[in-house]
């Protein structure tokens, strides 16, 4: 990647994943790699403490910092996108926040991704949309207690997931009105969806409060595919963005060979202060 000094990072919920979970940091810090995320790394929204002590653990044992964590998101393996806007789950989504939270404390992270939910032939769309405002707005006010942000994101492939744009996501920060709730803008996703994602970083810079890269066709890494994901970098950096790029991608090799793409631009996470 050229033309930028912007901090990478490595989702170590889709990259590694020859590795079990929790040695997965380590193998990050191997790489070159000092800030990590992960999805909801726990296969409910309140885990046995055992579970939670040991994931804590490797994080701090493998000396990298968690620059991201997804929210508990329902089952993702049988297409479930998030809890926040289903109408039954808003008190396993709040009990996954009070976690995240306490997890976040322990290892400051500074970001925390709600994936919205698909559209339910339970409720209405205006039903479901009100039940992600108070929900995303509980989850605002408690990540502010450890001065960090929620996410949101357009997501692709699953068609009922409602955010599709960076301007359905906007749309939705703004009817939540919290100041610590930013767009996260994957590229790939915006990408795949048909969303000009130049237009979208000229807009929405401001807004924009972390960055997933992969390529595509495939969501491989960088240089796997055809998208201009150096020139929309380029032009975060030269609007103002100076937040983590984590790389969440599927690599097409083994992970520890897909980093070619990352080249001396790379900066330490430890030369930022916290």
């Amino acid at each position: 990647m050229r033309g930028h000094n912007l901090r990478y990072a490595v989702n170590l919920s889709i990259l590694f994943t020859e590795l079990d979970l929790l040695d997965r940091p380590a193998a990050a810090k191997a790489a070159g790699f000092d800030a990590v995320e992960f999805w909801w790394p726990f296969s409910t929204a309140t885990p046995r403490a055992t579970e939670v002590n040991a994931f804590v653990a490797a994080i701090t044992d493998a000396d990298v910092r968690l620059v991201g964590l997804n929210f508990f998101a329902g089952d993702l393996a049988a297409g479930e996108r998030g809890v926040v806007s289903l109408p039954r789950r808003v008190d396993e989504f709040k009990a996954g926040v009070d976690l995240a939270v306490e997890i976040g404390r322990v290892l400051h992270c500074p970001a925390f991704n709600a994936l919205y939910g698909n559209r339910i032939d339970a409720a209405s769309a205006s039903e479901q949309d009100a039940v992600a405002l108070g929900a995303l707005r509980y989850a605002a006010k408690a990540v502010a207690d450890i001065g960090a942000t929620v996410l949101l994101e357009p997501v692709s492939g699953i068609p009922s997931y409602p955010l599709r744009t960076a301007a359905d996501v906007i749309t939705v920060l703004d009817n939540v009105g919290a100041p610590n709730i930013g767009l996260l803008a994957d590229l790939y996703h915006l990408a795949v969806n048909g969303d000009d994602v130049a237009e979208a970083i000229t807009k929405h810079t401001d807004r924009i409060a972390h960055v997933q890269i992969a390529d595509a066709p495939g969501r491989g890494e960088p240089g796997s595919g055809d998208l201009p994901l150096d020139d929309w970098l380029e032009a975060l950096a030269a609007n103002g963005y100076d937040g983590y790029v984590a790389a969440e991608y599927k690599p097409t090799v083994r992970s520890t060979d897909s980093f070619g793409w990352v080249g001396s631009t790379r900066m330490s996470a430890n030369t930022v202060e916290e």
